[in-house]
């Protein structure tokens, strides 16, 4: 085991400030090497005793001691080493890549094999700057004096109870009965208990500014979480005060001033759309009265915060006064019944058919309800001369027991008419007519998750008190305490009233919502004590009161969201009037309302904010399991009654209720989420806030990249993994950006790219150079869209440096398996051979770390990521087969739409004694099998006699290297030197032409590219009988040459001539990169060849394969 613990002892010196400003990792020059170990001053500490030695535990670990992990493929076509290759290159025109044929093999053996395709293999600043900014124009305020009870109890109690308790929650108990309604109340409290307990974890780990949910999910989750579910917390927040003020004018128009409803209606079937419109002009009205008043004045919203919740507690007391009153003496509501079916007690005093007057039977206002006149003859609906009319007690009390009768559900369709399944009843022979007789009826269709979308609502408001985190004397202690007990205490109030209404209030009467049985007093009403008034005027208040808060409190809750600035298009809601309040938030924030009101109906408004609030209780639990998963250092709640399961419950129980509710709000909710999610993620501003997704993501990556070191990809998934080397200039900006736009055409985002840098010199003096390198290649980068890593190393010189980069780039699986660079076009120009020295090196270096290697020429005139190049090819020149890499670029560069015109032609080069015919033919089923669209061709070279041209550019290229050898050139020598070279060169050219053309016919002698393509028609035949030795008779010191270099020369010019006949045109060419001399002494002759190889080509990219198949025949 490689860790160990070491204590050293520390001197308490000074000079701390002086090392906090260095690197981290730069050892301080007072370090001492100790019997092995390393000894250092801790940068970081300081100890309280300036004399005394502190022991530091300081932590060594050893560098793990690893090989390089891949697995060789066995393929018969890489790293072969049999002896099937016979004399393939006996002949001169392939002696470029001569060295290398033991491991890449030519194309026409390797098409020899391809018979039998079962022979390849399977396989083959840190915390808020914004806040610290706006810290110092902060004014000094007074210190927080609010506790638990004023601070955090009363405001959730306020937020909490509300208009459902006073509107719906008698009909949703005899709806639902007794028992499915407490199990809908259990189920919405045992949600925001265990939201809470979530909620109290994230509030005590640390202070919680103004913001509350949106803050502390932000913070826990990130920005584009915080966003998306801060956005949703503001709509649910504003949708609330939507159904406030629908309540509001709902007991307006319904219980106090029946009669200044605006729209009448002439019949029964028009009374629910003349009650919507009347809602949508007076809650219009009544959204820009309480909106004027947010504006103008909204410390005095503040100030009549306890008026409205004195209005709620006194309307709970007068209704368990009501309870407690029935035992003895039960209210006189009664209840007028036709048969078993409850009627509308608005058109007649008398619950009588008939009435004795003067002995006299007369027809009462109930007969003329239902028959065509008064008189005692008249047509009569046959349900009403069918069936008797009693009138029961509406209230029958507490001790009655009704409660049996109540403890069932009683759901029904729209128009399902209100009946008591205990009186008799003789249906009537035709029953269409009897939507439009005065009973009471459905105005929705009722099932269980409806009521569970309208209830939901009245138990939200847990989040009050953590806003006000800000005015606690200690929010630590208040939040949790004041939250929780509210919840606590509202949930007893919810379940009893529950009980209590089904125990004392008959069953038709619970159903009736509006209270039409009852003279259109208000249920609830009914049983209160001392007046159905209290309630009444006690529920307006309240809902008057909840909705001015949340017109308070939702501006502010997206002008928070606002100046965070994750939102761009939110900023200019950020802004507000000179104190600070959101008026442009105020603006938006009435306008999201007026759709709320606009809609019109209480029921259909209450499941929307009920999803909106679910899905931010949801994050919050997220939140806390998150972060106590993750076991980060800085999550350290002083709330300890929390678990990761219950925060985990809580959160499935959040995610079921928003589809037990609506399934399509609450996809629809999810959609608006996820696409703020995916907005703030493209456009929104950087923030690091220590979140948990953060934490998260890096445990996954950990995770993964421990799962991808356990074995090398697999063929089929073999992509390449780019590390691109870039060279900057002096002001350290990106010379080739053209690169990194190829880049990003290659991958097209997918996979590993690096993009390496090295700066000559020490950190100690670079840092600065090194941060703003790092900084211009992020941002051509970001212009080029090449997503990757940006890696910039400083290194005594360049040589080391990108051998540290090959060596070390990435991280366990997730490493380059391919180097991009450029090539080094002014390698002729430079006056320092280490510029293609260190271009050779790191051909070897790749090579020898099993590394594929790309090196575009003419970087530059390669397309952007806005070109789209027309109809033309890519041209691939596959002279040996390095395991595919050729195949696969084109296809992956057509994935682009810069290449996607392009088709794909692909040539392989013929020797004499190949069959071209059948290499054609197995290139294409081969073509075939890798489901690879593309022309094939192949290209014959036959054993031409080396020419003069090539003796003499071999003869040029060694003198110019010994001489470079053998003398220490100065600059100007240099310059010198190269001119009488080429003037020499060009004076041998001239006599050599007029040998030319004095000597014998069949001999013809170039040495001009020109007279070399006039040439290639004829000298298969003229030149077939040239002796060598006449050659080096007309110039003797061509005898002294290296004919291994002769050779590959040769091989230079016959290829180059070949690729350019055919491929000139092409948008891009695609050639095999041979290797470099394994004697390094050739390594400027190395270069000369490359040159000669590629000249005459405008964008060519030589590929050089990693040792391993890359592509695959298989599924």
């Amino acid at each position: 085991m490689g860790d160990r613990f070491v204590v050293v002892p520390v001197d308490g010196g000074g000079g701390v400030a002086d090392k906090e400003e260095q690197p981290a990792s730069v050892v301080d020059p007072t370090t001492r090497l100790t019997g092995g170990e390393l000894e250092e001053e801790d940068p970081v500490l300081e100890p309280q005793d300036p004399n005394a030695a502190v022991p530091i535990l300081e932590y060594n670990r050893e560098p793990n001691k690893y090989g390089d992990g891949v697995p060789k493929e066995n393929s018969p076509f890489i790293n072969n080493t049999d002896n099937d290759k016979s004399n393939s290159y006996d002949g001169t025109n392939m002696a470029l890549f001569e060295e290398e044929m033991d491991s890449n093999p030519m194309v026409s053996s390797l098409l020899n094999k391809l018979a039998n395709y079962t022979n390849l293999t399977q396989g083959a600043q840190e915390h808020e700057e914004a806040d610290d900014d706006e810290s110092s124009k902060k004014k000094a305020v007074k210190s927080p004096q609010m506790g638990t009870f004023m601070g955090v109890y009363l405001p959730c109690i306020q937020n909490i109870l509300g208009v459902i308790l006073f509107l719906r929650l008698t009909w949703i108990v005899g709806t639902a009965g007794i028992l499915e309604s407490l199990a809908i109340v259990g189920l919405c409290c045992s949600c925001t208990m265990l939201t809470a307990i979530s909620m109290s974890a994230i509030a005590t780990n640390g202070v919680v500014p103004a913001g509350g949910s949106y803050y502390m999910i932000s913070r826990s989750l990130g920005p584009e979480f915080g966003g998306a579910v801060g956005l949703c917390f503001y709509l649910g927040t504003t949708f609330a005060g939507s159904m406030y003020i629908l309540g509001t004018i709902e007991i307006l128009l319904t219980y106090i001033v029946p009669k200044a409803a605006i729209f009448v209606s002439e019949k029964k079937e028009d009374e629910v759309d003349a009650l919507l419109n009347n809602m949508r002009v007076y809650g219009t009205c009544c959204l820009t009265l309480m909106s004027v008043v947010v504006f103008v004045g909204v410390k005095y919203v503040n100030k009549l915060a306890l008026v409205f919740l004195a209005c709620v507690f006194l309307s709970i007391l007068s209704i368990y006064a009501g309870v407690i009153k029935t035992i003895f003496e039960p209210p006189d509501f009664p209840v007028c019944m036709l048969g078993n079916r409850t009627l509308q007690n608005h058109n007649f005093d008398k619950c009588l058919k008939t009435e004795v007057i003067d002995n006299v039977t007369a027809a009462t206002q109930l007969w003329n309800l239902f028959c065509d006149g008064p008189e005692l003859n008249a047509t009569c609906n046959d349900y009403f001369k069918k069936n008797d009319v009693t009138s029961i007690q509406g209230i029958p009390g507490l001790t009655s027991g009704v409660i049996s009768e109540n403890m069932w559900s009683a759901y029904g369709p729209l128009g399902m008419l209100d009946e008591n399944k205990n009186l008799s009843s003789i249906e009537g022979v035709n029953s269409t007519q009897d939507i439009l007789m005065p009973y009471v009826v459905n105005d929705i269709a009722t099932f269980f998750t409806l009521l569970v979308g309208i209830y939901f609502p009245s138990v939200t408001g847990i989040m009050a008190g953590s806003n006000r985190s800000g005015d606690l004397r200690d929010a630590q202690r208040s939040i949790p305490v004041g939250t929780i007990l509210a919840i606590f205490t509202t949930s007893i109030i919810y379940f009893s009233s529950v009980v209590l209404f089904g125990a004392c209030i008959e069953g038709v009467l619970l159903r009736d919502k509006f209270g039409d049985s009852v003279k259109g007093n208000l249920v609830i009403g009914t049983l209160s004590w001392p007046s159905p008034w209290v309630i009444v005027i006690g529920s307006f208040f309240s809902c008057c009161g909840a909705g001015l808060q949340s017109l308070t409190g939702a501006p502010r809750l997206l002008q928070a969201i606002a100046r965070d600035g994750i939102v761009p298009f939110l900023q200019v809601f950020g802004h507000g009037k000179a104190n600070g309040e959101p008026t442009w938030a105020l603006l938006l924030t009435a306008g999201i309302c007026e759709i709320g009101i606009l809609i019109a109906s209480l029921d259909a408004v209450a499941p929307i904010l009920s999803m909106f609030f679910l899905m931010c209780y949801l994050f919050v639990n997220l939140a806390c399991a998150v972060q106590t998963l993750l076991r980060t250092p800085n999550w350290r709640p002083r709330f300890k009654y929390y678990h990761w399961t219950l925060s985990f419950l809580g959160m499935s129980l959040c995610l079921a209720l928003m589809f037990i509710s609506s399934w399509y709000y609450a996809i629809v909710a999810m959609a608006i989420a996820g696409c703020i999610y995916k907005y703030i993620e493209y456009r929104g501003a950087e923030k690091e806030w220590g979140d948990g997704i953060r934490g998260l993501s890096l445990n996954a990556a950990r995770f993964a990249l421990i799962r991808l070191e356990d074995a090398a990809p697999h063929t089929k998934n073999w992509r390449p993994q780019l590390l691109v080397l870039l060279n900057l200039d002096s002001d350290q900006a990106v010379k080739h950006p053209r690169l990194l736009s190829f880049t990003s055409q290659l991958k097209a985002g997918k996979g590993l790219t690096i993009v390496g840098n090295v700066l000559e010199g020490t950190f100690l003096t670079k840092e600065t150079e090194a941060k703003r390198a790092e900084q211009n290649i992020k941002a051509a980068m970001s212009a080029e869209r090449t997503k990757g890593f940006c890696h910039v190393v400083v290194s005594s010189n360049l040589r080391d440096g990108v051998s540290h980069l090959i060596q070390s780039a990435g991280l366990g699986g997730m490493k380059h398996n391919t180097v991009l660079m450029a090539w080094p076009g002014t390698w002729k120009q430079s006056n320092d051979p280490q510029s293609w020295r260190n271009f050779t090196e790191t051909v070897r270096e790749t090579t020898f770390a099993h590394q594929a290697l790309l090196v575009a020429k003419n970087v530059d005139s390669f397309p952007t990521n806005q070109d789209r190049l027309g109809e033309g090819t890519i041209d691939v020149w596959w002279v040996v087969h390095d395991g595919g890499m050729l195949m696969l670029l084109p296809f992956l560069l057509r994935q682009h739409k810069v290449w996607r015109k392009c088709k794909m032609r692909i040539f392989t080069v013929a020797q004499m004694d190949d069959n071209s015919i059948q290499m054609k033919k197995d290139l294409q089923t081969f073509l075939y099998h890798l489901r690879l669209n593309a022309e094939v061709e192949v290209v014959e070279m036959h054993d031409n006699d080396i020419s003069a041209f090539t003796y003499e550019k071999t003869l040029v290229m060694e003198q110019r290297s010994q001489m470079l050898k053998q003398m220490q050139l100065s600059k100007t020598e240099r310059e010198r030197e190269a001119q009488l070279i080429h003037d020499r060169n060009t004076a041998s050219h001239a006599s050599m032409n007029d040998k030319s053309e004095a000597g014998p016919e069949r001999v013809h002698m170039t040495w001009t590219k020109e007279k070399l393509f006039t040439e290639r028609g004829r000298n298969r035949e003229c030149n077939s009988n040239v002796a060598v030795r006449d050659l080096f008779n007309m110039k003797p010191e061509w005898g002294s040459l290296n004919q291994t270099n002769v050779r590959r020369m040769h091989t230079a010019i016959k290829l180059n001539e070949v690729v350019v006949n055919k491929s000139q045109g092409a948008h891009l060419v695609l050639l095999n990169m041979p290797g470099p001399p394994k004697n390094r002494g050739g390594d400027e002759n190395y270069m000369e060849f490359l040159e000669v190889l590629l000249e005459g080509l405008n964008r060519v990219l030589l590929v050089r394969g990693g040792g391993r198949e890359v592509i695959t025949i298989y599924s």
